[in-house]
């Protein structure tokens, strides 16, 4: 893997001018970012694999889930199903993904959980509904410059600091 990431090298100048340009759009509003009057929690990250989205978000259900009516949004990473979906007692990890399918089985009775790779449609199918929620988690969505969350909690990993990594191809940072 470090090798194919050697021979990715070249490619790194690229991903940070396409990465930059993108943020410089949504910073001078020539891309729009939607911002709600409810309040929208992100989880997320600066770089790909895993550093405890996912228990962060079980932690701010339980932490949350008494006081207000809570959604979680995931993308549904490697789901066979498209577009915004609600979990139901049909649904499997095939449907949903494996994280929210872990989330509908640990709290499903609490809180709502929805996929959707377009999270600003996934937020207004959620708001869309009688049941609508108080409040809407976002996993893994810190990139996603389309939905101004109104709060953000960025993870790192102590062991693997953004100071010693590279942008993708050669490293992990996003």
């Amino acid at each position: 893997m470090k090798f194919l990431r050697y021979i990715l090298f070249p490619i790194v100048p690229i991903y940070f001018l396409v990465t930059w340009t993108r943020n410089k759009l949504y910073d001078s509003n020539l891309k729009k970012s939607t911002s709600y009057s409810f309040p929208v929690i992100c989880v997320g990250n600066l770089s790909v694999g895993g550093t405890g989205k996912s228990p962060m978000i079980e932690y701010l259900i339980r932490l949350l889930k008494d006081h207000y009516k809570l959604a979680t949004l995931s993308r549904g990473y490697k789901r066979q199903t498209q577009g915004f979906k609600l979990a139901n007692a049909q649904d499997s990890a095939k449907t949903l993904g494996d994280e929210p399918f872990q989330f509908y089985n640990k709290f499903g009775k609490d809180v709502l959980v929805a996929v959707d790779a377009n999270r600003q449609a996934g937020i207004e199918q959620l708001r869309a509904l009688s049941n609508k929620p108080d409040v809407i988690l976002l996993d893994d969505a810190f990139q996603h410059r389309k939905v101004q969350a109104g709060f953000n909690i960025l993870l790192t990993s102590y062991y693997q600091l953004y100071s010693k990594d590279l942008v993708l191809p050669t490293g992990d940072l996003r």
